[in-house]
């Protein structure tokens, strides 16, 4: 995983959207951090207060991007990150809703026809 300054990683994640355009997906995860590790923050949390920071990793399934951001930067990056986006959804395929009316009449129609069948008698064997 590699950690890039923001503007690098939107030009990465912009990169990685392009390579799957026509197929395949792209995850981007946003995740609450302090980039210490666990110990030093147990310490930390009696004395000092400490800097959280919007960790944000992108992965297409082969290569995994990250960057760091901090509570000044995130206003910048959401901007930048939104008008990406809005960039790279138009492939998007829109889901076929079936008709509820059409499905529920279609159903109707195939238990009366089963109905009919059944009550017709069977015509006698000359």
């Amino acid at each position: 995983m590699v950690l890039l300054q923001p503007d690098p990683f939107l030009n990465e994640l912009t990169n990685m959207y392009e390579r799957n355009r026509e197929k395949g997906s792209v995850w981007v995860t946003l995740k609450r951090s302090s980039l210490k590790s666990k110990r030093k923050r147990k310490v930390e949390y009696a004395t000092d207060v400490v800097d959280f920071r919007c960790l944000v990793r992108a992965t297409d399934g082969k290569k995994t991007i990250s960057t760091s951001l901090s509570a000044k930067d995130h206003l910048r990056f959401q901007a930048s990150y939104a008008t990406l986006l809005r960039a790279h959804m138009h492939a998007l395929k829109k889901r076929e809703r079936k008709d509820k009316k059409k499905a529920v009449s279609e159903v109707d129609k195939k238990l009366q026809q089963q109905v009919a069948a059944k009550k017709t008698p069977p015509k006698p064997k000359n």
